[in-house]
């Protein structure tokens, strides 16, 4: 109602305007079209404004158009196509326009998901049309190329940022960081290229190139880049700190975790709610459970993210019951579970050895919440029913889901095989995963272990050649461990640390005290035709033990370790992680692919069920 008496009054006011003094009908006209597009607030609206705009002959009026233009994006990305018409119609005065109104249409497109390979398009057009850009216009065309990961497109933005003089922008060099550094890893090293050559760098800066490292993967880098921005004095943001902590969860460096909390207590820095659940999310992930929860509870505001990830932390824990009692308390709360927060419930019973519960949970998906089970939930009762032992009702799971099976499924399946002696069913699925994807390394691995198991050697070696001349590689065992704000890297096997004579001299007292203590290794485990002298000796040789004994002689006695690795814990070093922590009165968290075991006087947080 209030656009249309708007529109009411411009009609009204426009024949009045004779005298010079006064402002032209036409300058009146302009003015009201300006206002009538800022206070459009719908689509409707939007049409009315555009009938006037036509009817009065503003459609030629660059800066009615500019203006028209971006009330077009902020009501949505799928107007611009109305500003797009409008702007090169056969009447359009397209020789007119300015690098403001090119601005303004590049900035629409690179806001819309649909339209930023538009963005690129109208940048030449303005170039075809002499319009000269700005500093303006490059931020805008390579967020677009960041959005879509046009590193050749974003290439070519920059040399014409070069080329008109404002490749030293700040503004323009921080999204060419962004750029590069979010078009894969590849393009990593321009992103650093640009980011050391620039003379000034401010948080953005700093941030884009951080986030690059963990889009791909670099933790570590990113967490020695953040140690450079301090040591630059350059103090970080909110934003800097949730990609950081992303860092943090997956490096499992529990010391900087822990250090930004106290950082954003003491430098006041504003606790936003999606700053709020990464520290949830990384204290969890980084083994601090209880500092977790205790976070948790004292956040005044909770979305549905923080509920699930505090869920999620206490099933990696193996805290089953604590997972169930938090569902509750959010369902009390009002807030409605969705399949994620289904997902963190049923790990958690899983990893419990829930069975009863975990059925209840995922039949009152459907049942009571209208959520169908994906693909993910049906795993996730494939891996409770494996864990538990009950292989033949994960099997005729699988066999009546609704849902064809995915290979992770099949995977867990075998897995369950193999740790229950079923092989040949799990020599089975892992011949018909291989025909399915025959380029898929952990195929071969699992079928290489079968015939390890069964002591089929020949059958093995079949399967190592197979993949050697494929060019599959076998993921090697790795272990991260954190200390004195340093993340120290252990490959099962590997003799090139710098240390790695102290730790052999470590690994063999170890032994012996744990001999003594009544440790046996489990031979069974090494799964090579050796025998079983050199079959321990491969053991000790595993990364979490190697890391261990490399804690052992860099700390202070009963100082706490805390270890990520890559691969789910074998057997022995299960085992022998449990004596460490006894003889050594040391408390030692290990996180392996799937969840926590935190060993403290000879025995584990998982009680033997993992």
């Amino acid at each position: 109602m209030r656009f249309c008496s708007a529109a009411v009054v411009w009609k009204r006011q426009l024949p009045t305007v004779s005298s010079p003094t006064t402002t032209s009908p036409r300058r009146a006209a302009e003015q009201t079209c300006l206002a009538l597009l800022q206070a459009c607030a719908s689509l409707p609206a939007l049409f009315q404004v555009q009938a006037l705009l036509l009817k009065s002959g503003l459609h030629s009026n660059t800066l009615v158009l500019t203006k028209y233009t971006s009330t077009c994006s902020s009501l949505g990305g799928a107007l611009l196509d109305f500003a797009r018409s409008l702007l090169f119609s056969r009447e359009a005065p397209v020789h007119l326009y300015d690098a403001f109104l090119y601005n303004t249409l590049i900035r629409g497109c690179a806001e819309t998901d649909d339209s930023k390979q538009d963005a690129v398009f109208y940048f030449s057009v303005m170039l075809r049309q002499g319009v000269p850009p700005n500093k303006f216009t490059f931020p805008f065309l390579l967020k677009a190329c960041a959005g879509l990961g046009f590193a050749r497109a974003g290439m070519q933005i920059h040399a014409s940022a070069v080329r008109f003089g404002f490749h030293e922008d700040p503004y323009v060099m921080n999204t060419l960081v962004h750029m590069y550094a979010s078009s894969g890893a590849g393009s990593l090293g321009c992103a650093r290229k640009v980011f050391d050559d620039m003379l000034e760098r401010s948080t953005v800066s700093w941030s884009a190139m951080i986030g690059g490292y963990v889009r791909c993967g670099l933790c570590n880098e990113a967490v020695s880049l953040f140690r450079k921005m301090q040591i630059a004095g350059v103090q970080p943001d909110d934003v800097t700190l949730i990609t950081v902590l992303s860092a943090c969860a997956d490096l499992g460096a529990l010391e900087l975790a822990k250090w930004i909390g106290s950082y954003i207590e003491r430098e006041k820095i504003q606790k936003t709610l999606e700053l709020c659940n990464a520290l949830v999310n990384t204290l969890a992930k980084c083994g601090d459970i209880d500092g977790a929860v205790k976070f948790f509870d004292s956040m005044p505001e909770k979305s549905i993210i923080t509920w699930t990830s505090v869920i999620d932390g206490l099933a990696m824990h193996g805290h089953g019951q604590e997972a169930i009692v938090v569902f509750q308390r959010m369902k009390k709360a009002g807030v409605f579970p969705d399949d994620v927060t289904f997902l963190g419930v049923l790990s958690a019973c899983s990893h419990a050895g829930m069975v009863d519960e975990g059925l209840q949970y995922f039949e009152a998906m459907e049942r009571d919440y209208g959520i169908v089970p994906k693909i993910e939930h049906y795993g996730c009762m494939v891996d409770l029913f494996s864990r538990a032992g009950l292989v033949e009702r994960a099997v005729d799971l699988v066999r009546s889901m609704p849902i064809e099976p995915n290979p992770i499924i099949w995977r867990t399946l075998i897995a369950a095989c193999r740790v229950h002696g079923r092989h040949e069913l799990g020599e089975s699925i892992t011949r018909q995963l291989i025909d399915d994807d025959p380029m898929h390394g952990s195929n071969y691995v699992l079928l290489s272990n079968v015939y390890a198991m069964t002591k089929r050697w020949e059958k093995k070696l079949e399967v190592r050649k197979a993949m050697s001349e494929q060019g599959i590689r076998k993921v090697p065992g790795c272990s991260l461990l954190e200390l004195g704000g340093e993340i120290y890297e252990f490959v099962s096997g590997d003799k090139s640390h710098s240390a790695y004579k102290e730790i052999l001299e470590m690994l063999e007292e170890m032994g012996r005290k744990l001999k003594q203590a009544g440790y046996v290794p489990t031979t069974t485990e090494v799964l090579l035709d050796i025998d079983d002298e050199d079959k321990e000796d491969a053991l000790y040789r595993h990364s979490e033990k190697l890391a261990i004994a490399f804690a052992l002689l860099k700390t202070a006695p009963r100082t706490s370790i805390h270890i990520v690795k890559n691969l789910r814990v074998c057997g022995d070093c299960h085992t022998a992680t449990r004596f460490i922590s006894k003889v050594y009165d040391r408390e030692i968290v290990v996180r392996d692919r799937t969840r926590f075991h935190r060993f403290k006087n000879g025995l584990c947080s998982c009680k033997e069920f993992w």
